[in-house]
């Protein structure tokens, strides 16, 4: 599914740097919701984030195992997400063959959950990658019985495709710049 060598908007790298993404979009508490590059001052606090027990099922117990699949193949790019100053997330995205962008990896930590995070996360990540040259389609896969996550992807208009990754179903949004 995923090529090696496409063309992505960002290439990691000693000159690979990110702006702070930014669509002033803020969690229930009033916190501004940001993503930035994972880096030497918070890849630690990225590496910690971990999901409520009850979700490990669905996601990874540690956003670590997503920093590592970001370092060691040249498919996905992993963001952290931040709430003002505070490491609160992960997130990462890569391009595939046919020009689709997609998402995997989004974790909230379990002590942040229940404020607003994953909307505001969702929606500033999927308005960046509209932005993207070429972004026509905006993918991820999702657990048929994680819930709460089918959920919010389809608030944010995220609509299955019939298609299924590694038993997930797939689900698509198609683009707009408007977080």
């Amino acid at each position: 599914m995923w090529g090696v060598g496409n063309p992505l908007v960002v290439t990691p790298g000693p000159a690979y740097h990110l702006p702070v993404i930014d669509y002033g979009l803020r969690d229930r508490t009033g916190r501004l919701v940001t993503l930035r590059e994972v880096n030497d001052d918070n890849w630690r606090a990225v590496a910690d984030v971990a999901p409520r027990d009850d979700q490990r099922r669905f996601v990874a117990a540690l956003a670590a195992r997503y920093l590592l699949l970001s370092t060691r193949e040249d498919v996905w790019r992993s963001l952290a997400v931040h709430a003002d100053d505070t490491v609160v997330g992960h997130v990462m995205w890569g391009v595939d063959e046919d020009g689709s962008y997609w998402l995997g990896g989004m974790v909230v930590d379990a002590a942040e959950q229940g404020r607003g995070l994953g909307s505001a996360l969702l929606r500033t990540v999927t308005a960046w990658l509209a932005e993207q040259p070429g972004c026509r389609a905006i993918r991820l896969s999702y657990h048929p019985e994680n819930t709460p996550a089918r959920r919010l992807y389809e608030s944010a208009g995220f609509r299955p495709t019939g298609d299924t990754e590694d038993d997930e179903i797939v689900a698509e949004l198609t683009p707009t710049a408007t977080p």
